[in-house]
């Protein structure tokens, strides 16, 4: 049931570990992991997060079946709430979050990687909505964020289907960023992580809200609150410190937010 949280200086490694069942979710550890995320949303000393599952063979193999089986239709309602404040925890952290797919992303677990920011793959991931396989619809958010990340089509094909989709399908549609050898994996999401932790923690912040809403929201929206961050940011020190620093032909140092 455990949650593991590393801190790499301004990286912070989540990792899902309850590798003897595939890192699948029961209760508890769900709500582990959206304490651990609230716990980093509130350290302005992490400019970005990693998350990943423990062992080779999966990121996460959704939630656990043996728990759900038996619960009615409250326990089933309380249990897909608790699965929602999870991927919501990570999709409306302040900080950016990477999915470092290892291996299997099954129901919960591909809905966890479709709540983060960018999706990194290893060559062994595969997947899946199978959710109808098991007389359920998927129920933490995988109709929502699939369908707009891959479109109606495809993705009604997947979820209604609960086919599997391996890792150069994934990338081929738009479902991940990159796809490496599974070695290379983490290497790959640190470097990542590492350009984005020396940016401006503030205008990352804010440039993830207004992808968020592009996402989310209405266009018009989205850019009126683009105008509205971007004019705002230039009464930021980072601003200061950006420009001046490219102007001075340094390499910026930004201070982490208060």
């Amino acid at each position: 049931m455990a949650i593991d949280l590393e801190r790499r200086g301004s990286i912070a490694v989540v990792t899902m570990n309850r590798p003897e069942a595939l890192n699948a979710f029961n209760n508890e550890q769900l709500r582990v992991l959206a304490e651990t995320f609230d716990e980093i949303g509130n350290d302005g000393s992490i400019r970005c997060v990693i998350l990943t599952g423990a062992g080779e063979r999966a990121f996460a193999a959704g939630a656990d079946i043996k728990e759900m089986k038996d619960l009615d239709g409250a326990g089933g309602l309380t249990f897909g709430r608790l699965g929602h404040r999870a991927t919501r925890s990570v999709e409306e952290l302040p900080q950016p979050v990477i999915a470092a797919v290892n291996g299997f992303a099954l129901g919960g677990g591909c809905e966890l990687a479709l709540a983060s920011d960018i999706r990194l793959a290893s060559e062994n991931a595969v997947f899946a909505q199978p959710e109808v396989t098991l007389g359920i619809p998927p129920g933490w958010g995988g109709t929502q964020r699939l369908t707009r990340l891959v479109g109606p089509g495809l993705a009604s094909e997947l979820i209604l289907s609960g086919r599997r989709v391996k890792a150069d399908e994934a990338l081929r549609i738009g479902l991940v960023n990159s796809v490496w050898p599974l070695d290379q994996l983490m290497g790959e999401a640190t470097k990542l992580a590492e350009v984005i932790a020396a940016n401006s923690p503030l205008a990352v912040r804010s440039a993830k809200q207004l992808v968020r809403l592009a996402f989310n929201g209405q266009t018009i929206d989205g850019l009126d609150s683009e105008a509205r961050a971007f004019g705002e940011a230039f009464t930021m020190a980072d601003q200061k410190e950006g420009m001046t620093a490219f102007v001075e032909k340094r390499a910026a140092v930004f201070a982490d937010p208060a």
